[in-house]
């Protein structure tokens, strides 16, 4: 039988896909070079993301793989927070640029995350929540997450059975839901205490440590930021402890790593969350940047107090809807849509 000699077919995997070219081009053409900053906050690969009940939370890190090498074949600069506020500050943008945060910073940041970028040799930013590692803040939806996984779990009213990923992510909804504010310690508390469990070995199992950042921040690949001290809402505070906030986790970042942190994000992140007072307060805190998560690009020009970010949703595993991000299309419906 005469041997196949034609070329593969392209893969969306390994090869530019076919699919998105031309919006690719499309926005090279009206826009020319620009910055797109992305962030999420956990990862965890394959068969262990599609399980979780809180899946919407974590980057699938297969497709954080995939975006990677794709950024690569399709000639975008993945840069530091650092050097993306030096392009915007500059007279004219000459390349396309991508930045990738992680927000609040886990021990799956140190074990998972930071490794993929690696793999790649690009650069990735650590905006730390210090309460994690100073074990200040509870990790309530880490641990009901974790719980979540059983097969069931005592609640106040009963026992719940959790016979599918579908039941535990409909449970981790509702329960969540109904725990989110300031009680939500205590909320924790007592589903632990029901369910014969010590937060503080959830805690050992999910918080990342100062021993994980001061290794992290001896990487050159790695760049680390303050993303407040306990994760507010930082428009909700009085100015005095929204500076506390600010600049506390970025004095506690210095006195532990011993290295200048200058770059802050802005816990929640979207208008309701930080304004001109929190941008204004950031400044004064002494950041040469802040970042929200109101969707948008980055050009000359942009004002870096209040840097623009687009938030991977875990659902969001398609190149096609990263090519969205990337030329400015959602951040574009999210303005129409009013959703900033």
């Amino acid at each position: 039988m005469p041997q196949d000699t034609r070329p593969p077919a392209a893969s969306p995997l390994t090869d530019r896909p076919r699919d998105l070219p031309w919006l690719t081009r499309l926005a090279d053409a009206v826009l020319g070079a620009r910055g797109c900053l992305l962030t999420f906050h956990r990862g965890a690969s394959g068969r262990e993301w599609s399980g979780l009940p809180n899946r919407n939370f974590y980057l699938n890190l297969d497709f954080l793989d995939r975006l990677l090498a794709y950024l690569s074949r399709t000639d975008w600069d993945i840069v530091t927070i650092g050097e993306a506020v030096r392009r915007a500050g500059s007279p004219g943008l000459a390349t396309k640029f991508v930045n990738f945060s992680i927000d609040d910073c886990y021990r799956d940041t140190y074990e998972a995350v930071v490794p993929v970028f690696r793999r790649h040799n690009v650069p990735v930013t650590l905006f730390v929540t210090t309460g994690i590692p100073d074990a200040t803040l509870p990790l309530a939806f880490a641990g009901l997450e974790q719980l979540l996984l059983r097969d069931r779990v005592r609640l106040e009213h009963g026992e719940m059975r959790l016979a599918s990923d579908e039941a535990r992510r409909a449970a981790f909804d509702r329960i969540a839901a109904r725990w989110d504010g300031p009680a939500i310690g205590e909320h924790y508390a007592r589903f632990c205490a029901m369910n014969d469990v010590n937060p503080d070995d959830i805690r050992r199992q999910h918080a990342i440590s100062w021993e994980m950042l001061e290794d992290l921040s001896r990487d050159p690949l790695v760049e680390i930021g303050a993303h407040s001290v306990s994760h507010p809402h930082i428009s909700s505070l009085a100015p005095d402890a929204a500076a506390r906030e600010i600049g506390g986790s970025r004095e506690r970042l210095e006195a532990r790593l011993g290295l200048p942190v200058r770059h802050f994000a802005f816990p929640y992140g979207r208008a309701a969350d930080c304004g001109p007072r929190d941008f204004a307060i950031a400044r004064q805190c002494g950041f040469d940047s802040a970042s929200t998560t109101r969707k948008g690009l980055v050009r000359a020009g942009t004002p870096v107090d209040r840097l623009p970010r687009v938030t991977l949703n875990g659902n969001q595993q398609s190149l096609f809807l990263a090519e969205g991000h990337l030329s400015g299309v959602s951040g574009f419906l999210a303005r129409r849509l009013g959703r900033v």
